[in-house]
């Protein structure tokens, strides 16, 4: 008897990669999205669930009659009640380390972008101002070179790690703050979060959503910042306060700000961050930072890989 398998949200995968390598395994239902009210009757026959962001709690759990394994199309597993799965015998695997290249490219291109002053010089030209000036270079808002200036890294795991070394390829100064409290590098110096926060002319945050994390930048640790310093946040939304960093960014303690990833997702339309008074010192992504193609072909061959390993085939 053929494997059930029902992906929940699968349009976050995106229509040019294919889901062939998990198709073959079994009799696969696709679901573009997926409602939380609608998970309960679509999961009730399956083996396998396979969710990006959709939760599996109790609730839904239970309603799955015939579920022996949860296969996450991500990282995070903070939507999943991984101990209560694993009390009913069912698996809960993730896969770990197929975007570190994405993600650290798109950090990299923000990093660039605030610094140069991108969305500035990019507005000037495109509403004209440059063609109504009478000279050669617009220069009327200063930018500065990557090189001689410290990044601050919140959180140095394998991408935190390809960050700083690509930072370093631009004479970038690279410190790092261990959100488990325990510094583990040898290569670089840890700091603790204030001194991180105060020092640093860039800030990067890379780290898992947890209970050290939750709302772990706020206005306070915003107004450390020095005037001149951005904020970039690639890790999880909730690690930074939303109405706080706006404030800040409003109110000019930090120059500028770099989000791809939000409390809520997607963005809803009374978020703080559509009450950015000058949205050229802002880049707000739709949560890219993982999706480069090549990031999600391997995403569905781990996933592929994972269903294998569980059901011995």
């Amino acid at each position: 008897m053929k494997l059930k398998i029902v992906f929940l949200d699968a349009g976050t995968m995106g229509e040019d990669v294919s889901l062939d390598p998990i198709a073959k395994l079994g009799e696969m239902t696709i679901y573009h999205h997926t409602e939380d009210k609608d998970v309960f009757d679509r999961i009730k026959e399956a083996d396998v669930v396979i969710v990006n962001k959709v939760a599996m709690q109790r609730a839904q759990i239970d309603a799955a009659l015939n579920l022996k394994l949860i296969c996450v199309a991500a990282t995070g597993v903070n939507h999943i009640d991984i101990e209560y799965a694993n009390s009913k015998g069912i698996e809960v695997k993730n896969v770990a380390n197929y975007s570190t290249e994405s993600v650290a490219q798109v950090t990299m291109a923000m990093l660039l972008s605030l610094s140069c002053k991108v969305p500035y010089y990019d507005y000037r030209v495109k509403n004209k101002f440059y063609s109504h000036g009478n000279l050669a270079s617009d220069v009327s808002r200063i930018f500065n070179e990557l090189n001689g200036q410290r990044l601050g890294i919140i959180g140095l795991g394998n991408i935190g790690k390809r960050v700083a070394k690509l930072a370093e390829a631009f004479g970038m100064e690279v410190v790092y703050y261990s959100t488990s409290g325990k510094p583990h590098s040898q290569e670089y110096e840890h700091l603790q979060l204030d001194d991180l926060m105060a020092s640093s002319d860039y800030i990067s945050i890379h780290a898992p959503l947890n209970k050290n994390t939750n709302n772990l930048i706020t206005y306070s640790k915003l107004k450390l910042c020095k005037p001149t310093a951005y904020v970039i946040n690639i890790g999880r939304g909730a690690i930074v306060n939303d109405e706080d960093i706006v404030r800040a960014l409003n109110e000019g303690i930090i120059a500028g700000i770099g989000i791809d990833v939000y409390t809520t997702e997607p963005l809803s339309l009374d978020s703080p961050y559509l009450k950015i008074e000058d949205n050229t010192k802002a880049i707000l992504l739709p949560h890219i930072g993982w999706a480069s193609h090549q990031a999600r072909e391997v995403l569905v061959s781990r996933m592929a890989e994972n269903i294998k390993m569980t059901f011995g085939e």
